[in-house]
């Protein structure tokens, strides 16, 4: 790390959390990052030095040296488009096959460079490399992504997605016939010790708990809507595969026979819901199903 750093006051809305959660949120970094900050006595609270599970109060101030981590996101122009748009928050379409931020043999295209190109001031909110989002969607998921455009608007909107107060729906095409027309997975997720870019069921992972409801038929597959209530890696994916019903298209976790002739997963997420960060006022924002997928059906 560097030796010159930041002091920053703990908003009320971090007060009472570990003081690892809190400057991940206020430096920018992951939560494995600002544990390592901490780790090295390197973060004070208040002129002491703290601990990762320590609990900080609103109005501690903490000072906490800047992480030796070089930024890969440069602002370039991928398009997408606006579904909402005001000076707190954004509502984006992300395009299937774009990946939303940077990550390994990812550094070009991304999405979250394309924000930082057509919206500037979102840089410095939330964490670094991912200017402003608030969560992510895969490669191949296409559908809505909350972005926050203010530090305040962005601490609202993690605080309210921990919390599952924030709706997100998605449409999906499974393979067969459901036995039931509804139905609730909750089953833990982690990742496969063997296999480190998949995920899967284990009791040992962390709690997911996906609803889906049938909506029509499409030959011998369903297409369903699916609710989050958490959102792990892969998790809809896994989900719907622990039940025999893996998404179309999807080469990961389904089988050749599944895949359908599609070159992406059918998979979109087609509505967020959410009271607005700042203001009294619920916003409920829908994507109309891409022309790809649309074509399928």
């Amino acid at each position: 790390m560097s030796p010159e750093g930041s002091t920053k006051k703990v908003p009320p809305i971090l007060d009472g959390e570990r003081l690892d959660r809190v400057v991940a949120v206020l430096a920018g970094v992951s939560r494995s990052q600002a544990r390592t900050l901490v780790d090295a006595e390197g973060v004070l609270v208040d002129g002491e030095v703290g601990t990762a599970s320590q609990r900080v109060r609103s109005g501690c101030e903490l000072t906490i040296p800047s992480p030796s981590v070089e930024s890969v996101l440069e602002p370039e122009d991928v398009p997408f488009e606006v579904r909402h748009e005001d000076e707190h928050i954004i509502v984006v379409d992300k395009p299937p096959g774009v990946v939303t931020h940077p990550g390994a043999g990812n550094r070009t295209g991304t999405l979250a460079g394309g924000l930082l190109h057509r919206f500037p001031e979102i840089e410095g909110v939330g964490q670094r490399d991912r200017w402003g989002l608030v969560h992510r969607l895969d490669r191949d998921t296409s559908g809505l992504l909350l972005v926050a455009r203010t530090s305040e608007s962005y601490l609202h909107l993690v605080d309210a997605m921990r919390q599952r107060r924030i709706s997100r729906r998605y449409l999906a095409l499974v393979a067969g016939r459901l036995e039931l027309p509804t139905g609730m997975i909750e089953a833990p997720i982690a990742r496969d010790p063997r296999q480190p870019t998949r995920m899967r069921v284990d009791a040992e992972g962390k709690d997911a708990v996906t609803h889906y409801e049938e909506v029509r038929t499409v030959d011998d597959d369903t297409m369903v809507e699916v609710a989050l209530e958490t959102g792990r890696t892969h998790q809809i994916r896994v989900h719907m595969a622990a039940i025999d019903h893996p998404v179309i298209g999807d080469r990961v976790y389904g089988s050749g026979s599944t895949v359908r002739g599609m070159t992406r997963l059918f998979l979109h997420a087609h509505h967020l819901g959410l009271d607005h960060p700042m203001w009294d006022e619920r916003l409920e924002i829908d994507s109309p199903l891409p022309g790809d997928l649309a074509d399928r059906l």
